[in-house]
This record gives C-alpha cells, structure tokens and sequence, in this order.
C-alpha cells in the first residue's frame, strides 16, 4: 500500500536543495484490512472521508450511537456490521454477535434498547442450514434482551474464498429524558472502572481459526450489556461509558482521553487479564490491552462514586471481576499504563488491527 501525504515542505538552503519532509497529514490511496480495526487508520479514515462529506453536529462526537430528540422523546440509533471469521467461535457466533453489539452500543449511550433492523450479505453457496443457525441465534438472543425486530435486508453477491456472511445491525432505544453523558463532563480525580477481565473475544476468535499449533479453552464474553448499565445509571455518577470492541481498552481510553483532553491513568496491576488471555497474547505476540472485547464495559465515574458503582457491577453476573483500573488526571495527557515498578508508560492508539476480522 501507498499513502499519499499533504503538506510537504521543500527546505533549501546554501547546500541547495533538499529532500521535502511531511508536515501534513497521511492520506491513504487504497482501503486496507487495518481500516476497519478500530486504530488511527480506521480513525484518519472516518475523518478524512466520512466526517468530511457526512460531518453534522452529532456524528462529530464519534460516539457509540447517536442520541437525537423526537416529539416529545429522546432516541439512541446505532449501526454496526459483522465481518468475524470464523462464523461459530466458543461463546457466540456471528449472529448473537451482531445483536450483542449493537445492544451495547445503545447501553453505553444510556438507551434502552428497542427495536432492530438486521441486514445480510450472503456469498453465493452458503448453505441454509448455515443461515438457519445463525438467524435462531439472532432471534434468541433479541428476544432475550427484549428487542423486536422490524425490518430487514438481503443481498447475494459472487462465490469468495470465505464462509460467506456478513451481517448489519441498526438499533433504537429510548434514552431517559434527564440523562446527561459525555467527555464533556469528564473531571481530573475521576476513577475508570472495568467490569471483568479483557481479551476474552478476541483471544476466543484466534484460537477457533484453527490456524496455530496450540489450543486453550477460551469463550469469547460476548454479552449483552444493557441491564448491567441500567443499574450503573440508577446508582448514579456515571461520567460517560463505552464498550472497548475494537482496539481494545488501550484504544477507547486514547478515544475518551482525545474527546475530553485530559490524561488517563491506568494501572497495570490492577487491569484484570487471565492467565488463558495473556498466554495466547505472549504466544501471538500481541497486548492484551489492545485485544477487543464483546461484554465489557469501560466506565468513567466521580471519585466518590466509585466504591458504589464497583459494588453495582458486582451485583451483575456479567461483573463478578469488576474493579477500578485508572483514573483521569489534568496532566500528563494521553493515555498511560502505570507499570508494576512504578514508572508510565504511553499507551498509544495502534495504526491498524493486530488480528482481522475479530467482530
């Protein structure tokens, strides 16, 4: 691949002429995997080319969903699509992926979800059987959080080299007419809370692809979310919330940190990792930090309500583990991980994806 850079700057001098160095920002000239991962790819890209041509007020806040008022209500819409390969992986499939992150999109934003829309790219030779599972996974699993699903979509494209079917979910939900979210009110002396240990999705999705010698016994924590941040919001304190998918934690901290220009602080001793998720990080290479997750909530709360909220989490069977990980400070910005030994280091957010096609 090629990038294409703006801004260069010819510096001459009385040796003449010399080599022009960037002073721009990096444009990339073809869609890669990595555009889709979650890093500063995916991000320059939503910038350079969405937010350019499709840029309101809302979507200028590159927030899990958009919450928007209608007569006499407020709404949270969110869409995603699925690309995970493989389809069936320990602890979900495509299907109850789909559904679960969407719900979690809407629960971060403090909607409760509603109704959904399900759409399917099917590559010609899926088999019906395949399409079947997946389809009773989806509708279990809305009926489960209580969602209805109201309309659809279905297109067949060419045979491919891959199990052939991608799938889009759009959600609504009713969002509280009183809630208030958002980097906006994030203050120096918050404390960022987790619900259980990371990298269980993306750890569970690498090893289902069969391709390396070792094997674990890894479900992904694809889950939804929705009741676990209902009983966060009636607690109280709540700064703003998201679900670390792609990227991982490391990545929506930087996200978070951006949006409210203050600095995050996580602890490493504090960071819930297991012993399964951090082996198969070691064997590929990988940091669990950036590993995504499917059921897990970041939270950033009031200091004096972290106690409290870490007890709520508690009571939810999907935050047995939960616990405070960092805290917010005035300086320095970014995103730091506070080592073992005591000393800082930056946790930026990664170019482009350390796994493809993991949600």
């Amino acid at each position: 691949m090629s990038n294409r850079t703006y801004g260069f700057h010819k510096a001459s001098s009385r040796f003449g002429w010399q080599p022009p160095f960037v002073t721009g920002e990096i444009w990339d000239e073809r869609v890669v995997l990595g555009h889709g991962a979650g890093g500063r790819k995916m991000h320059r890209l939503i910038r350079q080319v969405f937010l350019r041509h499709f840029g309101g007020r809302t979507l200028k806040r590159l927030e899990d969903a958009a919450v928007f008022r209608s007569p006499g209500r407020r709404l949270g819409l969110s869409t995603d699509s699925y690309v995970v390969q493989p389809l069936f992986f320990p602890g979900g499939d495509i299907g109850k992926l789909a559904v679960c992150g969407t719900v979690n999109d809407l629960a971060v934003m403090g909607a409760i979800p509603m109704q959904l829309s399900v759409g399917f790219i099917l590559r010609e030779g899926l088999k019906i059987e395949t399409l079947e599972r997946i389809c009773s996974s989806i509708g279990r699993m809305a009926r489960t959080v209580g969602l209805e699903v109201v309309t659809g979509d279905t297109k067949v494209i060419e045979r491919g080299t891959d199990e052939g079917i991608y799938v889009n979910t759009t959600g609504v939900g009713s969002v509280p007419k009183d809630l208030r979210l958002g980097p906006e009110l994030i203050r120096p002396g918050d404390r960022l809370l987790i619900n259980g240990p990371i990298g269980e999705h993306e750890a569970a999705v690498a090893l289902a692809r069969g391709s390396y010698r070792f094997k674990g016994r890894i479900a992904s924590d694809c889950a939804p979310l929705h009741r676990l941040t209902v009983r966060l919001l009636r607690a109280g304190g709540v700064r703003m919330m998201r679900d670390p998918t792609r990227g991982g934690l490391a990545t929506t901290c930087n996200e978070l940190a951006d949006a409210c220009g203050l600095g995050f602080i996580l602890d490493e001793d504090a960071i819930p990792v297991s012993r399964s998720v951090r082996a198969v990080a070691d064997l590929l290479g990988i940091e669990p930090l950036y590993m995504a997750n499917e059921g897990k909530v970041l939270v950033v709360c009031a200091a004096k309500s972290a106690t409290k909220l870490v007890h709520e989490i508690h009571r939810d069977a999907k935050g047995r583990n939960g616990r405070v990980i960092g805290e917010v400070v005035s300086e320095p910005q970014g995103v730091w991980l506070r080592t073992r030994v005591g000393s800082l280091r930056r946790l930026i957010m990664l170019e482009a994806e350390q796994l493809p096609r993991i949600c």
